[in-house]
């Protein structure tokens, strides 16, 4: 065991003292003892969770999910998740540890362990022409904005800031209309947008505007490890991701677009003594 983790272990022990006699830490003593963690990750979620040419799973969650096993001294294995299924893989044991994009609700924190401070945030945005030069929200009012049919910030947008929205079954549809001009823009999560224009399939168009509505996102271990010896240190994880920079050097490495979410987290955790 490394002396980090020997000493976040010991921060965590400290803090889970009120939950001690009801805490196994069943989870924790399996990853340590066979030297290995398995971590469920997106394999369809560029730049987040991919798969390259040569069909290694990489991306920025992979990145911190290699972290993760490092400083605690483990092996790293690789577990491809979907949306539909990555909290039942935690429930399951089918992985220790899932980092893979999810929104941090309260519905999700009743089925697993999700441990703050959130290492990430995405909120509403559109993809656009970069010829039409759009800077603001107010260039969308009276204009023609493509949605999907169901999403909340469709009428959002349209209270908000008077745009007309067209709304389409589903995704695809919708990123058609808006190649055959049927619309100036799209609007939809800022993740799913920064996923497309990473793709190579968007080279015309950006998004220009400024995110607004963030939902934060939340890696998760199961649940009953969430105020356990696990659960405290991915929390610690986390907080050091914020304080010393490394979710805003992985922005950078992975082509994503500067978020103020980890600007705004990097000043609220630094180390006030630091110059």
């Amino acid at each position: 065991m490394t002396a980090a983790v020997t000493g976040l272990t010991a921060l965590s022990l400290a803090s889970a003292t009120a939950g001690a006699a009801e805490c196994t830490n069943d989870t924790w003593k399996k990853v340590m003892e066979r030297g290995k963690i398995v971590v469920g990750v997106k394999a369809d979620y560029k730049p987040w969770g991919f798969r390259n040419d040569s069909g290694e799973l990489v991306g920025m969650e992979i990145d911190m999910a290699r972290d993760v096993a490092d400083t605690m001294g483990v092996e790293l294995e690789l577990v491809p998740v979907q949306s539909s299924n990555r909290m039942q893989f935690l429930e399951q044991g089918k992985i220790d540890l899932m980092i893979a994009t999810m929104s941090d609700r309260n519905d999700r924190r009743e089925i697993v362990g999700i441990v703050g401070p959130n290492y990430y945030t995405s909120g509403t945005n559109v993809m656009a022409p970069k010829a039409l030069a759009l800077k603001e929200w107010e260039d969308l009012r009276g204009k023609p904005v493509c949605g999907k049919q169901g999403a909340f910030y469709n009428k959002i947008v349209e209270e908000r800031y008077g745009a007309e929205i067209v709304a389409f079954t589903g995704n695809a549809e919708a990123k058609q209309a808006l190649r055959d001009k049927k619309c100036i823009a799209w609007v939809y999560d800022d993740s799913s947008i920064m996923s497309d224009l990473s793709s190579g399939q968007y080279e015309e168009f950006e998004m220009p505007l400024a995110s607004e509505d963030d939902n934060p996102w939340g890696l998760a271990v199961p649940k009953a490890e969430e105020q356990c010896v696990f659960g405290q240190f991915m929390s610690g994880m986390q907080y050091n991701w914020h304080r010393d920079g490394t979710l805003i050097e992985l922005e950078k490495k992975w082509g994503i677009q500067p978020t103020a979410y980890l600007e705004k987290q990097a000043e609220r955790f630094k180390d006030w003594l630091a110059e």
